[in-house]
């Protein structure tokens, strides 16, 4: 890969952020997480859809298929389905469910079946069993797809792949996609390294994009469509209205529905991409089966005040570390006393996810290396080195190298993305 001349690079580091705007968002230290209005400054493509006779014409008269999930909901709670399904000018005819299902009834990882949907008797075809990406049949009878879904920012969650395979077969069998915009929680940060494509292209990482990528869902379709789907489809992304890049989930003012069991609220899609790629490991938990998924880095092994008094000396933007013990109710260690660190994300807007873990695997290396917690015996077994989008970082954490170098040294592949995604920006 070219790397980009020494002034991009500072420039894409000092910003840390895709399409960085010059309004600068208030009370920047603070998030309002919880925070829903009554006249929410921002209305989603599903509410600007509903609202505006000319977007709706691409729907009328048309038979439709529609990918959601729960997350698909106006600002009064209104489902997505139940929506299109009552509207006297739409022919809802086909639904399709990617992983945890249209209705939400579905594990992590657990396959959906293809079933009715039980309250409006629409059939609903799986895009997470037997196949994830649609075939020419389930597209048949379609004038246009529709794309709903609250997504969390994260390059290893399924729901932005299931989007691009979904464009191609729409692409090959000529049949239009628009997509109904949605914030992204995790605001304007870009984290983490870029995928190996190459080497670890997976359903958990499909494309060479950063972990926390730092776009909405109607944006990642633009650049997917463009730079890496194999075949192109017709597409429309329906935009937010009111929408600012700088703004998190909280001040959107748009209700929050959990994109997946473990993320109740939009905090913990931050945490999600601070602690998820560790949490694939079989030795440690990170607070899934407690309650506080992705918060936490524990194991019966760990001295959790040595672990805190580390991490915070390292003075890392956005976060502190408290000591912790718990006793998991479900998943890893369920019923056993553990120790670790609870995660403190004290400022949303300046945290690095991604970069955080770096640290913490490299604190947990050189603190317990009898526990060979990076080794390829352990990694081999899990998703790790699919879901980090390479083994390398692993690697060097073994080796003993350091956080900061590591990560200094993925820097020039993320400002190049950064350049290459800014014409797919569409808000400021």
């Amino acid at each position: 890969m070219k790397y980009l001349s020494g002034a991009i690079l500072s420039l894409a580091l000092a910003l840390g952020a895709i399409g960085c705007s010059t309004t600068s968002a208030p009370h920047a230290h603070a998030t309002k997480d919880m925070l829903v209005m009554e006249n929410a400054p921002v209305k989603s493509g599903l509410e600007v859809l509903l609202g505006d006779e000319n977007w709706l014409a691409q729907l009328k008269g048309k038979r439709v298929g529609l990918i959601t999930t729960p997350t698909g909901v106006d600002s009064k709670m209104n489902s997505t389905v139940d929506l299109l399904n009552n509207h006297p000018d739409i022919q809802l005819v086909k639904l399709f469910g990617p992983e945890h299902g249209v209705r939400g009834d579905a594990y992590a990882g657990d396959h959906v079946d293809d079933a009715v949907d039980p309250r409006t008797g629409i059939p609903e075809k799986s895009l997470y069993g037997k196949t994830r990406r649609p075939p020419k049949e389930y597209l048949e009878g379609l004038d246009v797809m529709v794309y709903d879904i609250q997504d969390i920012g994260s390059r290893s969650y399924t729901y932005i792949y299931t989007m691009a395979y979904a464009m191609e077969a729409c692409g090959e069998a000529g049949i239009p996609f628009i997509v109904l915009d949605r914030p992204n929680p995790c605001g304007p940060m870009v984290s983490g390294n870029i995928l190996n494509s190459e080497e670890y292209k997976t359903f958990v990482g499909l494309y060479a994009i950063p972990y926390q990528y730092a776009m909405t869902p109607g944006e990642v379709a633009q650049l997917f469509n463009d730079k890496f789907n194999k075949t192109r489809c017709d597409l429309t992304v329906v935009p937010m209205s009111g929408y600012q890049r700088w703004m998190l989930q909280g001040d959107t003012g748009l209700p929050w529905v959990p994109s997946s069991p473990h993320i109740p609220d939009p905090k913990h899609a931050v945490y999600y991409n601070l602690t998820g790629i560790i949490g694939e490991l079989p030795t440690v938990s990170i607070g899934v089966g407690y309650t506080t998924p992705f918060e936490t880095i524990a194991a019966p092994w760990i001295d959790g005040y040595k672990l805190a008094e580390d991490l915070n000396a390292r003075n890392l933007a956005g976060v502190r570390f408290r000591p912790v013990t718990y006793k998991p109710f479900y998943s890893r260690f369920k019923d056993k006393p553990i120790t670790g660190v609870h995660i403190q994300i004290t400022n949303y807007r300046t945290v690095q996810p991604v970069e955080v873990q770096i640290h913490i695997m490299e604190a947990l290396q050189a603190m317990y290396p009898e526990q060979g917690i990076f080794t390829d015996e352990k990694a081999k077994g899990c998703l790790f080195d699919e879901v980090n989008g390479t083994d390398s970082i692993r690697q060097r954490i073994l080796a003993g190298d350091k956080a900061e170098d590591i990560i200094r040294d993925y820097q020039p592949a993320v400002a190049e993305f950064q350049v290459m995604a800014k014409p797919y920006l569409i808000y400021d």
